[in-house]
C-alpha cells in the first residue's frame, strides 16, 4: 500500500482516538511579520506532542498476536509517551530506552503511563542501538520512532486535519529530526496541494537532515547539546530521506539562541508554553531563516513537553537573545557611595537592576578596587547600547558578559 493510502486509512483509524489539535490564528504575529500566520498546535496533543499520532497507528495496525510479547522502542522523550500511552491502551507491556539525559518530566511522564523506561546512551542513537538489541533478544515488536511508513502515516494525518480547516494554505514549515513527521506530511501535502511550500527546520547542533538532504542519501552528523533534544538525531531515516527528498521544498537551520527566543516569545504573545523542538519553526520564522514567505503559513509546534526545570534557563537565555536582559561587570573605586552612584547612573540610564553583586576578594582586583556583577532588566538592543554608552561616558569600565 502507498504511504498516502496509508495516511487516509491512518485518518479514519485516529479521527476519534486522538486530539484533533487546534489550528490558531495569530493577529499578533501576522501584524508582526506581514504574513497571515497559524500555529497548528500539537503540543495541545495527548501526551503532549505529535509522536502519539504514529505511535498508536502502528500499534492498531498490527495482528494482536504481534503485539503478545510486548513493544519496545527508544525515544529522547516524546515517542517514548507515545508509545507508552498506546501501550496502555491496548494493554501491552511497554519498554522503552531513553537516554541517560533525558529530562525527568519526559521520564516521569512515560512511567505514568505504565511501560518500563531503561536509561542508557548519551544520546539518542545510542539509546537506540541498545533497544534494538534488547528487541533481538527479547521477541518484542519494536516501534520505530520515525523510519516506518506506519509512523509516518500516522503524522501525516496532521497535514490532513491542516488542510481541511486551511485549504489555501501556501508555506508549512515543520520541525524536522529523523524524518518521520515531515515526511508523513509532505507526502500527504504533494499528493493533495502540490503548490504548497514545505520547509522543515532543524537546529544546527543535529543537522543530520540538511546533510542527507544535500546528498541525496541519509547522512550521520555529530549531535551537539540543544535545546530541541525531541529532534536531535545523528542519523536520519532510510525510507524518510527519500519522501523528504522528493517532497519538502528546503530544510534550514536556527541556533540555540534562536530557539530559546523562539519559547520565550510563544510564552509571552501566546500564553502557550512549547518545547525548544516545537518552537524551531517560529524561530526560523522570526530570525528570517526564511525568504520570500508570501501567503497564508502554517508554523507546526509539535510537543510542549519541557522540563520544569529547564523553563528558567531557558527563558533567561531568550531574554538575552531578545536584548531584554543584560549582564555586565563594573570596576569601582572602593569608597564610601560609589556603590550608590553607580545605581543612580544607571537609573538615570532607565535600567532596572534585577540582581547585584559586590566583590572585593577577586586577585585580579587592584588593592582599593572592587568588582560590581549586575543584571539589568532591558528594553532590546538599542537600549543596551544606551545603557553601555551612557555608563562608559561617565568613566566606568565595563565588561559585557
Amino acid at each position: 500500500m502507498q504511504l498516502n493510502e496509508l495516511i487516509s486509512d491512518a485518518y479514519d483509524r485516529l479521527k476519534k482516538r486522538v486530539r484533533r489539535s487546534e489550528l490558531i490564528y495569530s493577529h499578533y504575529y501576522s501584524e508582526q511579520l506581514g504574513v497571515p500566520l497559524h500555529f497548528k498546535c500539537e503540543n495541545l496533543q495527548r501526551t503532549g506532542s505529535f509522536k502519539i499520532r504514529g505511535a498508536l497507528n502502528f500499534m492498531t495496525s498490527q495482528p494482536r498476536e504481534k503485539l503478545n510479547n510486548g513493544v519496545i522502542t527508544a525515544s529522547a522523550g516524546n515517542h517514548a509517551q507515545g508509545v507508552a500511552f498506546s501501550a496502555d491502551l491496548l494493554s501491552v507491556v511497554a519498554t522503552i530506552y531513553m537516554p541517560e539525559i533525558t529530562p525527568p518530566q519526559k521520564v516521569q511522564a512515560t512511567r505514568d503511563y505504565g511501560a518500563e523506561v531503561v536509561l542508557t546512551g548519551r544520546n539518542f542513537d545510542e539509546a537506540c542501538a541498545a533497544a534494538v538489541l534488547a528487541q533481538q533478544k527479547s521477541g518484542a515488536l519494536f516501534v520505530h520512532p520515525f523510519d516506518d511508513e506506519l509512523v509516518m502515516a500516522g503524522q501525516g494525518t496532521i497535514a490532513l486535519e491542516i488542510l481541511e480547516e486551511l485549504p489555501d494554505l501556501r508555506n508549512i514549515i515543520i520541525p524536522v529530526g529523523g524524518g518521520g513527521l515531515i515526511a508523513g506530511m509532505a507526502s500527504a501535502l504533494r499528493e493533495r496541494v502540490p503548490h504548497v511550500r514545505i520547509i522543515g527546520v532543524e537546529s544546527s547542533a543535529a543537522h543530520s537532515m540538511s546533510a542527507s538532504f544535500a546528498a541525496g542519501t541519509p547522512t550521520e552528523q555529530s549531535v551537539r547539546v540543544t535545546l530541541a533534544d525531541g529532534i536531535a538525531v545523528k542519523l536520519p531515516g532510510s525510507r524518510t530521506v527519500p519522501v523528504i527528498c522528493d517532497c519538502v521544498d528546503e530544510i534550514v537551520q536556527v541556533e540555540e539562541e534562536d530557539i530559546a527566543l523562539g519559547i520565550v516569545s510563544l510564552l509571552e504573545k501566546t500564553k502557550m508554553l512549547v518545547e525548544g523542538a516545537g518552537a524551531v519553526t517560529l524561530a526560523a520564522v522570526l530570525n528570517r531563516r526564511i525568504s520570500n514567505l508570501e501567503g497564508k503559513t502554517v508554523c507546526l509546534l509539535s510537543g510542549g513537553n519541557i522540563d520544569v526545570k529547564t523553563i528558567s534557563q531557558v527563558v533567561e537565555r531568550g531574554l538575552i537573545a531578545g536584548g531584554r536582559y543584560l549582564k555586565l561587570v563594573v570596576e569601582l573605586d572602593d569608597h564610601p557611595g560609589a556603590l550608590a552612584k553607580l545605581a543612580q547612573d544607571i537609573a538615570v540610564a532607565r535600567a532596572n537592576i534585577f540582581h547585584i553583586t559586590h566583590d572585593r576578594r577577586s586577585k585580579t582586583l587592584a588593592i582599593g578596587k572592587t568588582d560590581v556583577s549586575l543584571e539589568l532588566e532591558t528594553r532590546g538592543y538599542e537600549h543596551i547600547k544606551e545603557i553601555v554608552g551612557y555608563l562608559e561616558g561617565k568613566g566606568y569600565h565595563i565588561n559585557v558578559v
